[in-house]
């Protein structure tokens, strides 16, 4: 499992990326947090530090979160927020990811998207390869500066790493099939997808962590309670401790003020090796959608 060799983690810890931007090592989730709220939270979260946020077509706040962002109320440049958003489902083609950037782009007035995801690897394999092609091209256009998937299985990864290099022979050569940097799934303790972990960490690519703190479908589990014991933290922040320490990027999200604080306090305990690796289960119980599951030839 992946344990990222690095100096003492901060807010401010950031992250390398297979592209050669940084992306910050703790992120703000929007999912499920309508438009009208959105703006908010996003200002509170940048008011507590958070310099990265997590979005998508289909959240339907993309243009909230860009007003946050934006806002001249607040003293973060648009340069020091790193903001992802991902071509929804119905967009899986080439001519659907492709319009897709122009109207995330369109609606958030960002200038560039920092990272845009394909949000689930269905629509089937020629489907992909468009949407996947879409992506590199707007990198080479510089309206996206890094790119990545989500809720993809090893065997949709394998698959992308053949396109990849289709697209090399088609495009003109090495790299013209695009950088694989990001790839987002549900991983917490009770789902740590650690063949798809594996999988990522052999080739560099840094792996997001959605629902890191299970939906709070987990209080009261007897390690995770004594450690938030110990540590005098509740256990939201031991669960977004036990990802930070595993070299994840976790997405914590909240509406509320004092959860949204307290998932960014974490930097002032550490849990031992043994403790991460005590935390983690042997069970594969997503609370989430799992497209990971679905099958190469998903026309859908």
């Amino acid at each position: 499992m992946l344990r990222r060799k690095m100096a003492t983690l901060t807010l401010e810890t950031k992250i390398k990326l297979p592209s050669g931007h940084e992306i910050p090592q703790l992120g703000f989730g929007v999912w499920q947090t309508p438009a009208r709220d959105a703006q908010t939270v996003v200002n509170l979260a940048l008011s507590y530090g958070y310099r990265h946020i997590d979005s998508a077509a289909a959240y339907r706040n993309e243009a909230a979160c860009a007003s946050a962002i934006l806002s001249p109320f607040h003293p973060v440049p648009r340069p020091s927020v790193f903001f992802t958003s991902k071509v929804p489902t119905t967009g899986m083609s080439y001519a659907g990811a492709k319009a897709q950037v122009e109207k995330t782009l369109s609606v958030t007035g960002l200038g560039y998207i920092d990272l845009m995801l394909l949000h689930a690897p269905y629509g089937g394999p020629a489907a992909r390869k468009g949407a996947w092609k879409a992506l590199v091209e707007a990198v080479e256009e510089g309206k996206v500066r890094s790119i990545g998937v989500s809720n993809y299985g090893v065997h949709h990864l394998d698959e992308l790493e053949g396109h990849i290099k289709e697209l090399e022979e088609e495009r003109g050569g090495e790299g013209k099939g695009g950088v694989l940097s990001v790839g987002q799934w549900e991983i917490h303790p009770w789902c740590a997808r650690r063949d798809i972990v594996e999988w990522c960490e052999k080739r560099g690519v840094v792996v997001e962590a959605y629902s890191p703190l299970v939906r709070g479908e987990r209080w009261g589990e007897k390690v995770l309670k004594r450690l938030a014991d110990k540590y005098g933290k509740s256990e939201a922040q031991v669960l977004v401790r036990w990802s930070l320490q595993r070299g994840l990027v976790p997405l914590p999200k909240s509406v509320n003020e004092g959860r949204i604080r307290e998932n960014a306090e974490v930097y002032d305990f550490e849990l031992t090796e043994g403790e991460v690796d005590e935390l983690e289960t042997e069970e594969y119980e997503p609370v989430c959608w799992d497209p990971t599951t679905s099958p190469l030839d998903n026309a859908r």
